[in-house]
């Protein structure tokens, strides 16, 4: 059987194969449109953002300089801000309709929004640095207290060592009364719904406005004057938890609560105990953010100042015992040195603040690196306890195969088949 071959001309009177259907051409719509990608950055883009901040910046001077009696720098920068917007609309209506006029706004908004905020952070990082640069070149700084040296000594004697261990006493009291009390309640508002329930979610919603001052008379009036407790570190722990034990809770609920239910019934079709499942499955699945909720309310106590003024009072002297004897954290120092009217004691504050922020971070990288693992994801020791397991399993598996080897199999006697009650 023999096939006939093709016209000649028949490809290039249609300009494509015969098995081609007609369609719309690539990256067109089939009514003829053509898709508009909205997150493709383009040169167009950039030459329009450069363009209307350029314009921006020269209109406001020409409006400050010559035309408005306007000044000071919160009002150029506003109004800057402002024409911006307004000539990054104009350029960009040139090559796009109205969603994308909107979004490519939107979008403007919310960058600079964010840059803005990371340029105050900045700013306040730089100045408390650069404010303290004269007491933080001194080691002495880090390694004494305030016992030997008044305000008019030099920035060569004295330094914040009382403060730091201060701040860290009283964290970490805070974090072991918070910890465990803010989880177990956030798990017992997501696992145990019911009346009680919401009653104790609104009141842990009223408790994270409380101010501070009134979570430090509380713990005045009932350690101090009602038990008979001295000012003292476990006194400022336990204000500070009081501050941090709303806000623990919260954050968690919201992150347990996040967890899929499917993983929770997927657990219990395995026959798993509500505990089990909790412990298991939903706190190892939120783990990043449970640890997100403690650094939330660890950033709320670390910086309080009225509750250790009231429950820890004040002293320049270095104090390792929480029970007994006033004691004193970064925060309260930092607002007695910057008050001062000597230029030392106020450097003083301000290498006081640095060391405070730099402690902050320092505890939120711990945090994040013990508790931003993953779900599922291992950690090193737990990988080789897995290892071990399984090779514990691999020897009494093995074990067992080489028991039943060995045993023979019993053989059954030729007067089975004849003894009584046997079948024929």
């Amino acid at each position: 059987m023999t096939v006939a071959p093709e016209a000649p001309g028949a490809r290039q009177a249609t300009g494509r194969p015969r098995t081609t259907l007609p369609g719309p051409a690539r990256g067109t719509e089939p009514g003829g449109e053509r898709r508009r990608a909205l997150t493709r950055l383009r040169a167009t883009d950039t030459y329009a953002v450069v363009g209307a901040a350029a314009s921006a910046l020269s209109l406001t001077w020409l409006l400050f300089a010559w035309v408005l009696p306007f000044n000071g720098a919160v009002g150029f920068v506003v109004m800057a801000y402002g024409l911006f917007l307004l000539v990054y609309a104009l350029l960009v209506s040139f090559d796009e309709d109205g969603p994308a006029i909107v979004d490519r706004i939107a979008a403007a908004v919310v960058r600079s929004m964010g840059v803005l905020l990371v340029v105050i952070l900045a700013f306040v990082v730089v100045y408390a640095l650069v404010e303290g640069r004269k007491a933080l070149v001194h080691l002495n700084f880090f390694t004494q207290d305030m016992k030997l040296a008044g305000p008019l000594e030099p920035l060569s004697v004295g330094g914040a060592l009382h403060a730091a261990a201060g701040t860290l006493i009283m964290i970490t009291i805070a974090l072991l009364i918070t910890v465990p009390a803010g989880l177990v309640c956030a798990v017992f508002l997501t696992e145990v719904p019911g009346g009680y329930a919401r009653f104790v979610r609104t009141i842990v919603e009223a408790m994270t406005a409380l101010p501070s001052i009134v979570a430090g008379l509380f713990i005045y009036a009932t350690v101090i004057l009602g038990l008979g407790l001295s000012q003292s570190g476990l006194a400022a722990g336990l204000a500070l938890s009081v501050m941090m034990l709303p806000i623990i809770i919260r954050a968690a609920d919201v992150v347990i609560r996040l967890v899929p239910g499917t993983l929770r019934e997927a657990s219990y079709a395995m026959g798993t105990s509500r505990w089990r499942t909790v412990w298991h499955v939903v706190l190892p699945t939120c783990r990043s953010g449970l640890t997100t909720a403690v650094i939330l309310g660890t950033a709320r106590g670390i910086g309080e100042t009225s509750p250790v003024l009231l429950t820890a009072g004040y002293t320049n002297d270095l104090n390792l015992n929480p029970l007994h004897d006033p004691m004193v954290s970064l925060p309260l120092v930092t607002f007695e040195y910057v008050k001062s009217p000597e230029p030392n004691m106020i450097s003083r504050g301000f290498g006081t603040a640095a060391l405070l922020m730099t402690l902050v971070l320092l505890l939120f990288v711990a945090a994040r690196i013990v508790g931003g693992r993953g779900p599922g994801q291992l950690s090193r020791r737990q990988e080789h306890r897995r290892v071990l397991a399984s090779r514990r399993d691999a020897r009494r598996f093995d074990g067992r195969r080489a028991d039943s080897a060995s045993t023979p199999s019993p053989i059954p006697s030729p007067n089975a088949l004849t003894e009584p009650g046997s079948s024929s």
